[in-house]
């Protein structure tokens, strides 16, 4: 059977769904000297999912800069400490190359929080929320996104943690870890499913959501 898709995820549903991780390496950059290697790592993979984290500010008119990049392929994410290294050359090498695609959601207002850290030509990136109204999907958040597809659930009580923090917890690290990731995940789902239109929408309007039926086996 063809896989179920809804033009609106029942948010309310999200937290009945199984957690999902990502499962690879998780290598944190904190120094200058360390972004080369890292980057002639991640330019010499065929795709990147990529996010961004910044330290939330709770006082009306303070905003802080973006803390973190974090770049993943399917099984290692590195994690640059933007607030530590700021953007090095080898980064901004990273962000203008055209060779290989980067996969981000929202990823136009993070090109603009790294750009008020350093000026840069923004180079091949894909953004989510450009690609799935092809498939009839109205939401644009990355969680409601991996349910719809994938039917398990993103983590994100981490998000408004301090992200320039002396050392990264755990938790925070595969939090950043686990968004870039799904980009990819998603990406792929999408492009797949362009392809072989073996998927059937569901029409969901506002009012009836609470009533979405329950997935079929596809």
């Amino acid at each position: 059977m063809k896989k179920v898709l809804y033009s609106k995820f029942d948010k309310k549903r999200i937290d009945q769904l199984p957690i999902a991780q990502f499962q690879g390496r998780i290598i944190v950059i904190i120094t200058k000297g360390e972004t080369k290697k890292a980057v002639d790592y991640l330019l010499s993979q065929g795709i990147l999912g990529v996010d961004t984290e910044t330290r939330p500010s709770f006082e009306k008119g303070k905003t802080h800069r973006v803390s973190l990049l974090q770049v993943s392929t399917y099984n290692i994410c590195f994690l640059f400490r933007l607030n530590l290294t700021g953007i090095t050359p080898d980064i901004m090498r990273l962000l203008e190359d055209t060779s290989v695609p980067k996969i981000g959601i929202s990823w136009h207002d993070d090109i603009l929080g790294l750009q008020k850290r350093c000026k840069f030509t923004p180079g091949y990136f894909i953004d989510i929320q450009d690609l799935i109204g092809e498939l009839g999907i109205e939401d644009k958040s990355l969680q409601k996104l991996y349910a719809n597809f994938f039917h398990e659930r993103i983590i994100k009580r981490q998000q408004l943690s301090n992200w320039e923090n002396r050392v990264l917890t755990d938790k925070q690290k595969l939090y950043a870890a686990t968004d870039a990731w799904a980009c990819l995940k998603i990406y792929d789902e999408i492009t797949r499913l362009l392809k072989t239109k073996d998927f059937e929408l569901e029409i969901v309007k506002d009012e009836l959501q609470d009533n979405i039926p329950e997935e079929r086996e596809g």
